[in-house]
């Protein structure tokens, strides 16, 4: 989740009429007394489970997600788009013997999009490194070995530092020709737990096998090859199969007024296949569908449409972030906000905008409402969410309430994102906060100011 700074204008923009906050109290209220989004995620987690796409539960998640919008009274629709279907199977790794050791298990889970080994496994000495430039510098000495990419995350922050070896490793080493690649996990606590993620091979890419491994394991590589060589085995029955078509979920609560302008909220549907993903983001599609069912069950209705959107495939190919985009281009400039709920279950801490010059003063008169929770701080971070990166093109205004994190990366990706890290009370609060917010975006009079266009593409800008 990594952090960055954003300068917020603060030119005037018209304020909320004066009885705007009125509606705050009694919407936040009903979310944290009902605790309808913890009652949500635990039916999705004990009910529907793991939802990596293109799988049998990634399917029943979106059956889920459209019996619970029409229990609320809004149509849901189905939108499709092909998805990667990847399959994990069997995952053995050990430390070899060696003069004066013994042989170890390492505890360690493929990295989604990585291949198979050949079916007896393969074996090769292992050459640590600590970045993409140590890697490099390497060169020669890789062909051949497994490389192993150790780092140091210690914070949630740290993992915008270190993902770059999961995201990308791999294929850098597989260049070099290295057989295989091994990444600790990105992890800030494990009681031996490794954590899984993506990790990208481009077309014509030699891909390689590539694993994650525990923290302690890891720590157990780098003390053993600071005495020596080390040979490890390895053992992936991952595989790629055809591409399934799949769907995002998408429904509308229609605006009184300015029924053309939409306010998008959306979170993901999919998951890893190690655990239900309470966290990731299970918590996310529960605060989109408690917010759709407080708002949905007001007296007079917001006056922009609230658009609720669980996209599919986030996790391996965001998929379903490119086909909302590009199914709805025609109306990406009516879209005067959009929200991502990507970031567990943890108590709500502020409001973070991506928006142009402006945005600070008409959301400020918001905030007020929001200090009760402890969220009332307008904060000068990045937001969005990796969903909502098609809408740059579109300069489609972005917000985040932002969730306290510190321990959200100690089960992320890992087969411990399981209900029981979900505090009721703490998650609650965020559901309030949640659907305050969208309710402010979706009835004020004055809409976000867009944000500067991206620079344009070009390929010096690529280098």
């Amino acid at each position: 989740m990594p952090i960055q700074s954003l300068l917020i204008g603060l030119a005037f923009h018209a304020a909320p009429p004066p009885d705007f906050n009125a509606a705050a109290a009694p919407l936040m209220a009903r979310a944290q007394e009902s605790r309808g989004a913890f009652s949500l995620l635990t039916d999705l987690v004990d009910h529907v489970g793991p939802r990596l796409s293109g799988s049998p539960g990634a399917e029943a998640a979106v059956a889920w997600a459209a019996t619970q919008f029409a229990a609320l009274g809004l149509e849901a629709r189905k939108e499709p788009m092909l998805v990667p279907v990847w399959v994990r199977g069997v995952e053995e790794g050990e430390v070899l013997a060696g003069p004066g050791r013994q042989k170890q298990p390492l505890a360690l889970t493929a990295l989604g999009g990585s291949p198979g080994t050949p079916p007896g496994g393969l074996e090769a000495e292992v050459v640590e490194v600590s970045s993409l430039a140590e890697l490099k510098e390497r060169g020669a000495a890789v062909k051949g070995r497994i490389v192993f990419f150790n780092h140091a995350m210690v914070v949630a922050d740290d993992y915008g530092r270190f993902g770059v070896l999961r995201n990308g490793g791999p294929a850098a080493a597989s260049k070099l020709g290295a057989v295989a690649a091994l990444v600790r996990s990105l992890a800030t606590a494990s009681m031996r737990s490794p954590h899984t993620g993506h990790t990208r091979f481009a077309e014509g890419d030699v891909a390689i096998p590539a694993a994650a491994i525990s923290v302690e394991d890891a720590q157990l590589l780098h003390r053993l090859l600071s005495t020596g060589q080390v040979r490890v085995r390895l053992v992936l029955g991952c595989r790629l199969l055809p591409d399934v078509m799949s769907s995002n979920v998408v429904a509308d609560l229609r605006g009184r007024e300015r029924p053309e302008e939409v306010v998008l909220v959306g979170a993901h549907l999919d998951s890893w296949d190690l655990a239900v993903g309470a966290q990731d983001d299970g918590a996310g599609v529960a605060l989109v569908l408690e917010t759709a069912r407080l708002l949905s069950g007001l007296k007079e209705r917001p006056r922009r449409t609230v658009r609720f959107v669980l996209f599919m495939n986030e996790e391996n190919g965001l998929r379903g972030a490119k086909a909302y985009a590009l199914a709805h281009a025609s109306e990406l400039a009516n879209h005067v906000a959009a929200m991502e709920l990507d970031s567990g279950a943890g108590a709500p801490l502020g409001v973070s905008l991506k928006a142009g010059a402006g945005a600070a003063a008409l959301v400020g008169p918001w905030l007020p409402p929001l200090a009760p929770l402890g969220a009332g701080t307008l904060l000068v971070q990045e937001a969005g969410g990796a969903d909502l990166t098609p809408l740059a093109s579109a300069r489609v205004p972005l917000v985040s309430v932002v969730q306290e994190h510190a321990h959200y990366f100690d089960v992320h990706h890992s087969a411990a994102d399981t209900l029981d890290k979900v505090d009721p009370q703490a998650f609650s609060r965020a559901a309030a906060a949640v659907v305050w917010v969208t309710y402010a975006l979706a009835e004020s009079p004055g809409a976000l100011p867009k944000p500067v266009a991206p620079p344009a593409f070009s390929p010096a800008s690529a280098k």
